[in-house]
């Protein structure tokens, strides 16, 4: 009898760890992960960047919109900047018009500096959130939250531009 009772409150418990919901910092890390270098539903920035030359990554379709390049500094100021928020430092000087937060100069040094520094910025992330305690991620999860889904949007954008211009692999993931 007694190992019965020791077998079923294993059981017992175990189903109770398993219906545990995961941790709000482990949430937020899984979702900063996939739009870095995770790739599962989608495509991650690390994936969609990889191999693209200056030349391509400042390519336009002729039309307003904007080049891979151009995203890539967006996603860089946006990034960095709510980082800075996040850890109490100063932010960059901002006008407030968005449109600044997509310029780029782009040449083979330029794009690769900035495909350095949108990983390092995700990197960043990623690390401060891994260290920050649950009162902080109480307090921020919703912008966080929001950060990936403006990452995530932004990706797609690359993607869909690398497959106008014809620099797109559909063995990365998206065919």
């Amino acid at each position: 009898m007694k190992y019965v009772l020791l077998l079923l409150f294993g059981f017992l418990n175990s189903i109770a760890q398993a219906q545990t919901p995961p941790a709000l910092k482990s949430i937020l890390l899984d979702q900063l992960k996939t739009t870095h270098n995770k790739q599962e539903w989608f495509v991650p920035a690390a994936n969609a960047v990889q191999g693209l030359t200056a030349e391509q990554a400042s390519w336009r379709d002729g039309n307003a919109n904007h080049s891979i390049a151009q995203l890539v500094n967006h996603l860089i100021f946006w990034n960095k900047d709510q980082l800075a928020k996040f850890k109490g430092e100063k932010q960059a000087d901002f006008s407030g018009n968005n449109d600044e937060t997509f310029a780029a100069s782009v040449d083979k040094n330029a794009w690769n500096a900035a495909v350095k520094q949108l990983d390092d910025v995700f990197s960043e992330w990623e690390r401060v959130i891994e260290a920050a305690d649950d009162a902080k991620l109480q307090s921020w999860y919703n912008t966080i939250s929001h950060i990936s889904t403006h990452n995530a949007y932004h990706i797609g954008q690359i993607i869909y531009i690398r497959k106008q211009q014809g620099s797109w692999n559909p063995d990365k993931g998206v065919k």
